[in-house]
């Protein structure tokens, strides 16, 4: 405990470390923001759709159609001020909420790594990023030369916890003992040069799930650890570079590369901010850096650890609340999201709805088309929450046209990892009848079948 105090207390780092990781973040996601406004996924994913599913408890976020634009226009401003250091609280609580709002606005959209970005975002709403090479610093005349210890550890933690999570929930027998759902992908990959008539070997399909989880379990401790850390780096490059050019995934390998850069120490870091001098020419460091001065907390420093505190417990213990539920976790989906499970099911579903008078036992089917748009389409015939959504929204939609005693019931069809289809739904149960919460989904008709592991 005496340890522990004296960690938190006395332990102190670098303020480089921060300075150089609010640069990259910031530079890390304009870009990225920049890159999804000009592929039209705002207007695809936002202003086009008619519907929009939404998570558990936010039904009250609703898009803002063509303002959305600005939304990520304010969201972009936000990155400039974490990389200049401008009014940096303010703009990187802005860009946690403007970014988060966004995630929140459709779950069709939901993506492991956008997840990563909110919650990580959230945790440095309390860390001093700005203490020096920030406009702040110059505007007060004076930046801190160090930081306590924990402020850049915590991240660190956090990229540790996404990695081991995400290698826990490997250690399941589709990944290691059917290389499922690697095996299905790579087979659509032969036409890559070089490596293309290896996406067909067996041997190779296990050789990637294998390493794919041992990479998530060990190279953690392995950054963690100086006499390894540049070597780990490297595996890191290299296994994020090859992941990008066999999936399309967007921004996150190179984000995931660059935010690991924190687990070098300062020197490195503050070769980074000498490299960015020399580059935009800044002759002179304007305000007065206190190389002897560390950031306090002052009379905040309780709030904000009791905060950070509770922000690691519930990552620590949130991933396994699918214990809670029976069935198979990848069947059901009950506890999948926000649990760092990377890439590991494949499913295809077919759904049809049916409407029913439960007076008259007359009916019609739906047409999804009519409502949803494609992408929708595809995510919802296989997610339970997306399935009973959808079934509420054409419900409460068929009662304002003037229908009555509206039943409504599916006839659904799944494929898991490489599977034949098997009935998803139970069709007798009328789903507008079901509240959507927390309790177990009893309408779903158990696999048949047994996947072992976390």
């Amino acid at each position: 405990m005496n340890k522990i105090k004296t960690y938190f207390t006395h332990n102190n780092t670098e303020a480089a470390s921060l300075a150089a990781f609010r640069i990259l973040f910031g530079t890390l996601m304009l870009f990225s923001l920049i890159r999804f406004v000009a592929m039209g996924w705002v207007e695809q994913f936002y202003v086009l759709p008619k519907w929009h599913f939404t998570y558990y408890g936010f039904s009250w976020v609703k898009t803002l159609g063509v303002y959305t634009y600005g939304l990520f226009a304010l969201c972009m401003v936000s990155c400039i001020g974490i990389i200049l250091g401008f009014k940096y609280r303010i703009s990187i609580i802005t860009f946690f909420l403007t970014f988060t709002y966004i995630e929140l606005i459709d779950k069709t959209t939901y993506l492991n790594h956008y997840y990563f970005i909110s919650v990580l975002s959230f945790l440095l709403c309390f860390l001093p990023l700005n203490a020096t090479f920030s406009l702040d610093g110059i505007k007060k005349g004076k930046e801190y030369g160090f930081v306590p210890s924990w402020t850049v550890d915590s991240i660190k933690l956090l990229l540790s916890i996404v990695y081991f999570y995400a290698g826990l929930a490997k250690l399941n027998s589709d990944w290691l003992l059917r290389a499922q759902p690697l095996k299905i992908w790579l087979s659509t990959k032969t036409s890559l040069p070089i490596i293309g008539d290896l996406m067909n070997e067996t041997w190779f399909h296990f050789a990637m799930s294998w390493s794919g989880a041992i990479y998530d379990l060990t190279i953690p401790f392995f950054l963690w650890t100086r006499k390894t850390r540049a070597y780990a780096f490297i595996v890191v490059v290299i296994f994020h570079v090859f992941t990008r050019v066999l999936f399309n995934i967007g921004m996150f390998p190179y984000i995931m590369i660059c935010i690991t850069i924190i687990f070098f120490d300062s020197r490195f870091h503050q070769k980074i901010l000498s490299v960015i001098k020399r580059v935009f020419l800044f002759k002179k460091q304007v305000a007065v850096v206190l190389n002897d001065k560390v950031y306090t907390y002052k009379s905040s420093k309780g709030i904000v650890m009791f905060v950070v505190s509770l922000f690691f417990t519930i990552q620590l213990v949130v991933p396994f609340r699918y214990l809670l539920y029976p069935g198979e976790l990848f069947w059901t989906e009950q506890g999948f999201r926000f649990s760092w499970r990377v890439m590991l099911i494949e499913k295809v579903g077919l759904i049809t709805y049916t409407i029913t008078d439960s007076k008259t036992g007359k009916y019609f089917q739906v047409k999804n088309s009519d409502f949803l748009t494609p992408f929708q389409i595809k995510q919802m015939s296989f997610q339970p929450d997306f399935i009973l959504e959808y079934a509420h929204m054409l419900g409460d939609h068929f009662k304002s046209q003037g229908h009555k005693n509206i039943q409504i019931f599916a006839e659904c069809y799944v494929a898991l990892n490489g599977r034949l289809n098997q009935q998803y739904v139970d069709p007798t149960i009328d789903l507008y009848n079901q509240e959507d919460n927390f309790y177990n989904k009893t309408w779903i008709v158990p696999l048949k079948d047994e996947i072992k592991g976390f």
